[in-house]
């Protein structure tokens, strides 16, 4: 029976067609049999159109890999949100140009700066189900980790095979698992790997609110910035280079500054990251009560020492303002969803679910009469591996220290044929290795690491011991002995510390490195940790697609939405501007005005805005830009649509699939929508795309970027 299941899987996502509008994080393949929702709503493009990766507008959205983006003009303009750009911003800032502060324009192309090695632009263009070329060497009779081991060699040959389907270095493939395990797709993208950064708005503008208004609403961030990828003069991919030409991006999106009301639809497409809708009410509450507490605790810690270590060194506070801003979006999720798993009781309501899910399963003929309890033994051997897995991170709060666990590993790694080479260390991999050496070299300061590495210790050693990882504490060295790992390592020069790519083994247990003398201690221990996460991994690959082949079958029955969580592939969302209600007596309205800033502005980050920007608002240089309801120029607004981290930067389109505004956040009550979505207080910021061009016209002067984009104004057209 449930193999029959598994095989129908597809035939049951196409029939999902009464989901709720604003619910699902869809394939493009799924959205023609989701015509009469988009239809409903009023979604003008056709289903069929937006399923093909070939046609506008999805040939338009790219990935930043982490963030997602979308082609403005046909020479490989980009757009996406500031805090996705911030990395570009920091690299090239310095006390004497702070780009963070000041902002950046290039008002030519020879003036735009390198985006930095780990600045990328992936194009998909090709999506293909090869679950039954990952799955055909495995058996039943496998251990865990043969089983593992199996699915990862396919999928490595799976990935081989694709990339050498044109020019080395042009593509870059995943095969990213479906329905937790149950299908398998290879996805093609074209990486771009010169892109260099076009203009981004002050931080006053483009992160208006900081860490305050991060999660909130009401909401008045300019969260925008421009990035133009190159190519070689053929055409293809190349590295950075002053003979690189503009990508001619086939397509881009059409930019509407006609902006929307209350109630219109919008779509919405971009590379959202993780969520977690079918997890288990065990999962729920390992999550709510010890995994997303621990998260924030450990995160507020770090935060304390790198601020008390940066503290009166402007040139240290720069390094460390995107691992900083990074470090405090990530807690402020994890609080946020500890605040939601407290406020609604989302293991009660997957309690009832999971029950209704068992009843029905009992009663279906040719049922596994062990399939769950065996899935209940794998999630509970999860849940207690990922405990030590926290505590090896804990352990690892230092740059230094991770570098130097990445080389053992890629010493280690290349005495093996590229294929047995484990994942992240093969010969695709080496370019993406040496960009995050050499990154590292833009947000490390010793001091400010030792720090880190010194108080990390102490804190691992106060975890409970379930925390603590097999065989780890004995070879840990004590936080007083510190200092002298530092002052016997060259790894913090960036030079050094790449010059170690390709050195073998031997190489490296002669060298006198204090770190990588540490790292390769640490080796073992690291590497026995993964063995077991392989075991456990097999296991639950091999148990958990029979279950969501279940679980599919039964929302089926139930008419109920059936797509798969969020994996960093391309998606589709779609919902309507809304209005919403986080507390009795409390209503929130979909849009906010730059009167919103004006009334904040206090003079102090993170509520300083821009003389200039306030003097354009107090002048009222509305211009066309001027909404006839708001009678001001609208800046962030609300939408019903199903997003995530990895959404930031997404275009948001209306009806048309015209680019109106850019996701950026949720609000601080829609966190937990990654566990659970409730429609009734699930909503999405964006910024309205009104506001960018408003600050472009009236406060940057970026005349270049608007003639290069072609907008569609509300009272005539103009490009």
């Amino acid at each position: 029976m449930l193999k029959k299941l598994a095989m129908s899987v597809a035939m049951i996502c196409a029939a999902a067609t009464s989901a709720r509008a604003d619910e699902g994080q869809w394939q493009p393949y799924q959205l023609p049999q989701l015509k009469s929702e988009l239809k409903k709503i009023g979604i003008a493009i056709p289903a069929e159109k937006l399923a093909d990766l070939s046609k506008h507008p999805m040939s338009a959205i790219v990935s930043l890999g982490g963030c997602s983006a979308s082609f403005v003009s046909n020479a490989g303009l980009v757009v996406t949100n500031h805090h996705c750009a911030y990395g570009a911003i920091q690299r090239n800032s310095s006390p004497e140009h702070n780009y963070i502060e000041n902002g950046f324009l290039a008002k030519t192309r020879a003036e735009e700066l390198p985006g930095g090695p780990n600045t990328l632009v992936y194009v998909t263009d090709k999506v293909e189900n090869v679950t039954a070329r990952v799955l055909k060497g495995v058996t039943p009779a496998m251990t865990g980790k043969q089983r593992h081991d199996a699915v990862e060699k396919a999928i490595k040959a799976l990935i081989a095979e694709c990339e050498s389907s044109g020019s080395v270095g042009a593509y870059r493939c995943s095969v990213p698992a479906f329905h937790r395990g149950l299908e398998y797709y290879r996805i093609r993208q074209m990486m771009i790997r010169d892109v260099r950064l076009v203009y981004a708005p002050a931080d006053m503008i483009g992160n208006f609110g900081g860490d305050i208004d991060n999660y909130e609403w009401p909401r008045q961030g300019g969260d925008y910035s421009f990035l133009r990828a190159y190519v070689g003069k053929d055409g293809r991919p190349a590295d950075p280079s002053p003979d690189n030409v503009p990508y001619q991006s086939k397509d881009f999106l059409v930019v509407s500054a006609a902006g929307l009301k209350n109630g219109d639809p919008v779509l919405l497409a971009g590379y959202p990251g993780r969520t977690s809708r079918y997890k288990l009410p065990s999962e729920v509450r390992a999550a709510r009560d010890v995994t997303f507490p621990q998260r924030v605790a450990e995160i507020q810690a770090d935060l304390d020492v790198i601020a008390a270590s940066t503290k009166g060194k402007p040139a240290d506070e720069v390094r460390y303002a995107s691992v900083a801003k990074s470090l405090n979006n990530v807690m402020k999720k994890a609080q946020g969803l500890s605040d939601g798993f407290a406020r609604k009781d989302i293991a009660a309501i997957k309690d009832a679910q999971d029950a209704e899910f068992r009843a029905w399963y009992a009663r279906q003929p040719g049922k596994s009469p062990q399939l769950l309890a065996e899935l209940d033994t794998v999630i509970a051997a999860d849940i207690a591996l990922s405990d030590e897995e926290f505590g090896h991170g804990v352990a690892f709060t230092s740059d230094l220290l991770k570098s130097a666990a990445t080389l053992v590993r890629l010493a280690s790694e290349g005495a093996k044929p590229d294929a047995e080479r484990e994942v992240g260390y093969q010969q695709r991999d080496q370019n993406m290795i040496r960009a995050r050496l050499n990154r590292l070299e833009q947000s490390y300061v010793a001091g400010v690491d030792q720090a880190r590495f010194a108080a990390a210790l102490q804190r691992y050693a106060k975890l409970p011991k379930s925390l603590h990882v097999q065989g780890l504490d004995a070879l840990l060295p004590a936080a007083d002995a510190v200092p002298a790992l530092y002052a016997n390592t060259r790894l913090g020069d960036t030079a050094t510390r790449v010059g170690w790519m390709g050195k073998d083994a031997a190489a490296l247990k002669a060298s006198g490195d204090a770190f990588l003398q540490l790292a390769l201690k640490l080796d073992g221990v690291t590497q026995s940790l993964k063995d077991r996460r392989a075991e456990l991994d097999g296991n639950l690959e091999r148990v958990i697609p029979q279950y969501m082949a279940a679980v599919i079958a039964w929302k089926k029955s139930q008419g109920k939405p059936v797509y798969p969580d969020a994996n960093s592939t391309l998606r589709v969302t779609y919902g309507t501007v809304a209005p919403y209600s986080p507390a009795d007596g409390i209503t929130k309205g979909p849009f906010t005005t730059v009167q919103g800033i004006v009334q904040k502005h206090t003079g102090k980050d993170p509520f300083n805005a821009p003389q200039k920007l306030l003097d354009a608002i107090k002048a009222k240089r509305y211009g066309q830009f001027k909404d006839p309801v708001l009678g001001t120029v609208p800046v962030d607004f609300l939408t019903s649509a199903d997003t995530t981290g990895g959404n930031s930067g997404s275009a948001v389109m209306n009806r048309n699939g015209e680019l109106i505004g850019l996701n950026f956040d949720s609000t601080y009550e829609s966190i937990t929508k990654d566990w659970y979505f409730d429609p009734e207080i699930t909503r999405a910021i964006h910024m309205d795309i009104r506001y960018m061009l408003w600050i472009m016209t009236e406060v940057d002067h970026a005349d270049n970027l608007l003639q290069e984009m072609t907008i569609k104004y509300p009272t005539k057209a103009a490009k």
